[in-house]
């Protein structure tokens, strides 16, 4: 009997052992493809976290909408389907409207003001995100939002009608405001959308159209307004994290800021890359005309001050904080 019980406690010593040291898998679910710099990105992060856990923590990545697809990671991450996912924030204006507020039209439009605005948002966004079981980890912008048409748009009129791709509230709202007709489509959709003519034009990143290939849809026209700069967050689920010891929250922190900082950086060099990638495809990259700019920046007024009147005092401080 003392031997048995002996064997017993051994073999609940290692046990306990190995489980204390037993590594965690976490799935990371992202909408858009492995070669997109966000997810290229995210991938990186995820492999340092995983190399320097000490084995305590493996993360795997699952782009292009492989685990989830870019409408369902947000619900996915809540609930615990997914670890840790990455959702373009402003698809969630329904969700709380200070997520949305780097997709106001003209709020900001170079990236210093884009990051002054992120800076302003961040403690608002997060504390949002917090009391709906989510930890925020980090956020990159795209490049500046561009105005695509397969034919010319040299007047208000031009955009009457035009059969608009849409992916969150603001553009839905800035297509009523313009005339234009909306339809949700999400990223990896654009092309077939395009193609089959169920969408004529959409305002989203260089990036977005030149990883598309835009151009083989018959996409001839990219007008650089620099509407907004929108972002992708990265967030993970609150149960998940607790179950976390301290060291390997931290580790997880340190290298989200480092993924923030290079994302920026990526973001940045895709802002003149990404143009110069279109124009090279022989799309005809310029500008707006002043009547249409002016055009734009009155919806642009006009919506900020529903987006401020939607998100209320928060919305408000926001704001004050950031001008």
């Amino acid at each position: 009997m003392k031997i048995l019980k002996t064997l017993f406690s051994i073999l609940f010593s290692v046990l306990l052992i190995a489980n204390a040291n037993a590594s965690e898998k976490w799935d990371m679910a992202l909408a858009y493809g492995a070669s997109n710099f966000h997810s290229a990105n995210a991938a990186e992060f995820a492999k340092n976290v995983s190399e320097k856990s000490g084995g305590k923590l493996t993360i795997v990545t699952h782009p292009g909408g492989s685990l989830f697809k870019g409408g369902e990671i947000f619900r996915a991450v809540r609930t615990g389907q997914a670890q840790m996912g990455e959702r373009f924030m402003s698809a969630l204006g329904k969700v709380d409207p200070i997520l949305e507020i780097d997709s106001q039209p003209f709020l900001a439009t170079s990236y210093d003001d884009a990051m002054k605005l992120y800076q302003a948002s961040k403690p608002a966004i997060i504390e949002s995100l917090n009391q709906k079981g989510l930890v925020f980890l980090y956020a990159v912008p795209w490049p500046a939002q561009g105005l695509y048409s397969k034919n010319e748009i040299n007047s208000v009129s031009d955009l009457e009608g035009l059969k608009f791709r849409a992916y969150n509230s603001a553009t839905i709202r800035i297509a009523e405001l313009t005339g234009m007709a909306p339809t949700k489509i999400e990223a990896a959709e654009i092309s077939q959308a395009f193609s089959t003519g169920a969408v004529e034009s959409m305002i989203t990143s260089p990036t977005t159209g030149k990883n598309s290939k835009i151009w083989e849809n018959g996409v001839k026209y990219f007008y650089d307004i620099a509407a907004w700069f929108p972002k992708n967050m990265v967030v993970a689920h609150r149960g998940s994290w607790n179950k976390l010891d301290a060291d390997t929250q931290l580790l997880i922190k340190r290298e989200a800021a480092a993924a923030e900082e290079k994302g920026w950086m990526l973001s940045r060099v895709g802002n003149i890359e990404d143009k110069k990638a279109l124009a090279a495809a022989g799309m005809v990259v310029g500008k707006v005309n002043a009547d249409l700019e002016k055009h734009f920046q009155k919806v642009g007024k006009k919506m900020a001050k529903e987006w401020k009147k939607k998100a209320g005092k928060t919305g408000a401080s926001v704001l004050a904080a950031y001008k």
